[in-house]
């Protein structure tokens, strides 16, 4: 007889949470800082291999190795660092004897409401990252992101009063900010990385266009590439801009731009004829976005180039 799967758990409240790690309820109902610097609290036998949260996790942990899922797959931590979870996302892991040691920040999206940070958190894109795309600290930013999270958690076990809300959100944006530069600084110093990305990027283009895809399955997508990448569209695009300034989708076109010049200069094919064996539906939106990289028609390059 097929096992059935297993069902996450879903934590609906931090008390929730609280209670399944044996924890006093938080001080806050929407907001908890649980800090672990000895290790010792670790989930029992009895909690949820997996587990979906209905709250945004940060969480900075520095000794992690080993397992942890994110979405649906396993990643490995070589090292510890920074990492950060979405709600609604599928998380957990099934070793019990981890380093748990340093500290998670839980947020429910409803502690944003009426403040920019609620639609403004969309925007750090390191929350789609996949855990084994943890940010790694030096020294100098470890000691930033703790003395913040120090500034949070002393506001918590404060007297709760009229600024306490507009104080801890500030530090949580501070530190979400803080982590955008810390993320640059390592895309930029992973040169190594980088180049094999661009070079895989261009692969995978390449034989796109080469084959019959583009006819099958229509222009090429951000989703399609990330995923035969084996890493998440806002990574992808992360990672390019802070390599060519230009992200996932502008890379695209510019592949687009390039395949088209050179079947209209090189073939009689007709514009509408380029544009459906580049994978377009309508040849209308080929001609606008070809005019709109290259200041001219598909017809007027044409001429040009024979000219």
């Amino acid at each position: 007889m097929k096992k059935e799967a297993e069902v996450p758990h879903k934590f609906e409240s931090l008390s929730d949470f609280h209670r399944v790690l044996g924890l006093p309820k938080p001080l806050h109902p929407l907001i908890s800082l649980i800090r672990n610097t000895d290790g010792k609290l670790r989930p029992g036998n009895t909690f949820p291999d997996q587990f979906i949260l209905s709250f945004y996790k940060i969480s900075y942990k520095p000794n992690l190795q080993g397992k942890f899922k994110y979405g649906q797959h396993f990643y490995d931590f070589d090292e510890g660092g920074l990492f950060f979870v979405s709600p609604n996302q599928l998380t957990g892991t099934q070793e019990k004897n981890l380093d748990y040691s340093g500290f998670t920040l839980f947020i429910h999206p409803d502690f944003f409401l009426t403040y920019p940070l609620a639609k403004k958190i969309k925007e750090y894109t390191f929350f789609t990252y996949a855990a084994h795309e943890v940010l790694h600290l030096s020294d100098k930013e470890k000691t930033t992101i703790l003395s913040i999270s120090t500034i949070i958690e002393e506001e918590l076990d404060s007297r709760i009063d009229d600024f306490s809300q507009d104080v801890i959100i500030s530090q949580i944006e501070l530190l979400l900010n803080y982590a955008n530069r810390f993320y640059k600084r390592q895309f930029i110093t992973r040169k190594a990385v980088s180049n094999d990305l661009l070079q895989k990027l261009e692969e995978i283009l390449d034989e796109y266009f080469a084959g019959e895809k583009s006819l099958k399955h229509g222009v090429p997508t951000v989703q399609y590439i990330s995923e035969k990448m084996n890493i998440s569209p806002g990574y992808l695009s992360d990672m390019l801009r802070s390599m060519t300034g230009q992200n996932a989708q502008q890379h695209i076109h510019y592949k687009l731009i390039e395949k088209a010049k050179e079947k209209l200069s090189t073939t009689n094919l007709s514009v509408s004829e380029v544009a459906y064996e580049l994978g377009f539906e309508h040849p209308q939106s080929f001609s606008t976005l070809f005019k709109t990289k290259t200041k001219l028609s598909p017809l007027a390059f044409r001429r040009s180039f024979n000219s």
